[in-house]
């Protein structure tokens, strides 16, 4: 039976890394009785021992709850989880559209960082009711009034809608979830219509297929039914339909302002994109629901076996990470230094980290990755404009008029303490300033224009260091923009080496070449013969290094006569390490690889 509207909502909970996002979770979850106390653990939504270990929740989950209010009312509390990262901004974005309300979390003792004003400016646009919360007010470190003053000079409320709580021990909970019944207004949807449902995540089971996570706007979805795609426009038969409670229970009917789970025999996990519409074949509606987009990566990297053998290893690894990532693209392809691999795109830097520890993790692989590198736009001479993700792909420098790169829009949060030294790092990265604003007398937001290649190398560990920790960054992609790059190569011994290759302003190419070669010449073993290490871009060399060969004592048995006969000895050698060079391979070690990850820019 489809539960009355008004007794529905639709909520989630937005907050920076490490807020106690999902600690709150756990303690809804709790008070409502939704799991036993077997089935409870920390952080019961993040299913990967990577969230539990890293504090951070990668993949998006919902849970139903059941409620009874102070009043003796009974109420379905639905809770979308959302990723808590910036890689993951667009799957945030359709998690807040699927609700009508968010709690947005602030840690007491760490105040509003970059996150948390970029996922409440996201619940904002699209219209949500928000609850705020300080959590964590148990801590000896934590600043109530401080966060308190904050919040409310952000949202322009009064200090008391402001929740005061405690996820670990609990404390507040119970109002939590009372002002959520009160303040959050039920769905709108109406089961007439015809039926729109928004795919807010998916997962690949091995042996149903791809199953997707809905919000049925308007309309019903029912099992037997048959549903079309808006993005694909292919149709599938419902095999089955349901509420999830971290298990799946199946329903017959899915309802205007419900949140559950579709399964209709779909192979392929790029059929379910994240925020595609979904319409029955029997009630369709005209139109998708709006903000859908196809899913870009930003960043890519080459990955490679450690072993050569373990190629057919790493096809099947990927392959089994794709059909539980939709945004995952890659590519084989094949390197001279490294042998067969693969280009894989990542939508961000800590998307490209979890892919590589899985791989280690789960499918027991040794990876190596060359650079991340992100997609540039280059304009030929015959006026084509092609994308470049790969340095090894790009054009000669005669046949290009220009290269654009993508821009981010950066938000620093930072105390003022700090200001003068992050600017500086902005500013050494090609930031182009934008504002300053003062949260309060102690805190400032910092907002700048930054290339996403500089922020995709070192900037979040600088940024870390320079700030001791206390400072926050958030960005988001805004567009492409022309700038003066050029590839640089590395060449041993006249040999360039594609997967040591990169695309680099023109201003940073001298000294990322000369830091580069200097590593090299420290990590390339010596051999028999001389190698000699060049920075180059297109036929100009910029820097060189040169690893001197092994040399035997030729001369020793000499102990006296002429001096000619000394010469014709080593002139003997000297043709001898010369013909070697010109069979001999130079074997670039593992370490080469990871070492170029850590030049200084």
């Amino acid at each position: 039976m489809a539960m009355d509207t008004e007794k529905i909502r639709n909520f989630c909970i937005v907050a920076h890394i490490d807020h106690g996002k999902s600690t709150l979770a756990d303690r809804l979850l709790e008070r409502t009785g939704t799991l036993t106390t077997r089935e409870m653990k920390t952080q019961v939504l993040d299913s990967m021992d990577l969230e539990r270990e890293r504090g951070i929740t990668i993949k998006s989950h919902a849970i139903r709850m059941n409620y009874r209010s102070r009043y003796g009312q009974e109420y379905v509390l639905n809770l979308i989880d959302t990723p808590g990262h910036v890689d993951f901004t667009y799957e945030v974005s359709r998690s807040l559209f699927a609700c009508e309300g968010a709690i947005l979390v602030v840690d007491a003792s760490q105040g509003i960082e970059a996150q948390t004003l970029s996922n409440l400016y996201m619940a904002l646009d699209a219209d949500l009711r928000i609850i705020p919360v300080i959590n964590k007010i148990d801590l000896p470190a934590a600043d109530v009034e401080r966060t308190e003053k904050d919040i409310a000079g952000l949202l322009g409320i009064e200090d008391g809608e402001i929740l005061k709580i405690s996820a670990k021990t609990g404390a507040g909970v119970d109002k939590a979830l009372e002002a959520i019944v009160d303040r959050i207004p039920p769905p709108k949807g109406d089961p007439g219509k015809p039926t729109k449902a928004l795919i807010f995540d998916s997962a690949f089971d091995s042996y149903r297929g791809v199953i997707a996570y809905v919000r049925v706007f308007d309309g019903t979805i029912k099992k037997g039914d048959w549903i079309r795609f808006f993005a694909h426009k292919r149709q599938y038969e419902v095999d089955e339909l349901g509420f999830l409670k971290l298990k799946m229970f199946p329903q017959e009917t899915l309802s205007a302002g419900d949140v559950g789970y579709v399964i209709a025999n779909i192979r392929n996990v790029a059929d379910t994109q994240v925020g595609d519409t979904i319409t029955v074949r029997s009630n369709p509606a005209l139109n998708p629901l709006p903000g859908f987009r196809k899913v870009k990566p930003m960043v890519f990297a080459g990955l490679y076996p450690g072993a050569s053998e373990d190629f057919e290893k790493l096809r099947t690894a990927v392959e089994k990470l794709k059909l539980n990532d939709s945004a995952l693209a890659y590519e084989p392809e094949t390197s001279n230094a490294l042998g067969f691999g693969f280009r894989v795109g990542f939508l961000g830097l800590l998307h490209m980290e979890i892919v590589q520890e899985r791989l280690q993790r789960e499918y027991e692989l040794s990876i190596i990755n060359t650079v991340p590198n992100v997609e540039y736009r280059v304009t030929m001479s015959d006026g084509r404009q092609i994308p470049v993700e790969n340095p090894s792909l790009m054009p000669e420098p005669g046949k290009i008029i220009s290269i654009e790169e993508p821009y981010v829009d950066a938000t620093v949060i930072t105390p003022s303490g700090y200001i003068g030294n992050l600017m500086k790092l902005c500013q050494d990265r090609r930031g182009i300033y934008k504002t300053t604003n003062y949260i309060d007398p102690d805190r400032v937001s910092l907002r700048y224009e930054i290339p996403l290649a500089e922020i995709i190398f070192d900037f979040y560990d600088k940024l870390k260091s320079i700030s001791r920790g206390y400072a926050s960054l958030d960005y988001e992609f805004i567009d492409y923009k022309e700038s003066r790059l050029a590839k640089l190569d590395i060449v041993l011994n006249g040999e360039p080496v594609d997967a040591l290759s990169y695309i680099i302003h023109r201003d940073k190419a001298y000294q990322w070449g000369k830091s580069l070669c200097e590593k090299l010449q420290q990590l390339i073993p010596r051999q028999m013969f001389e190698v000699v290490i060049q920075a180059a871009i297109g036929n100009k060399i910029i820097a060189r290094e040169t690893v001197k060969p092994l040399r035997k004592n030729v001369t020793a048995k000499c102990y006296g006569g002429d001096i000619t006969r000394k010469r014709k000895l080593l002139e003997r050698q000297k043709e001898g390490k010369r013909r070697m060079r010109q069979v001999g391979q130079v074997e670039i070690p593992q370490d080469a690889f990871f070492a170029i990850m850590q030049v200084n820019k």
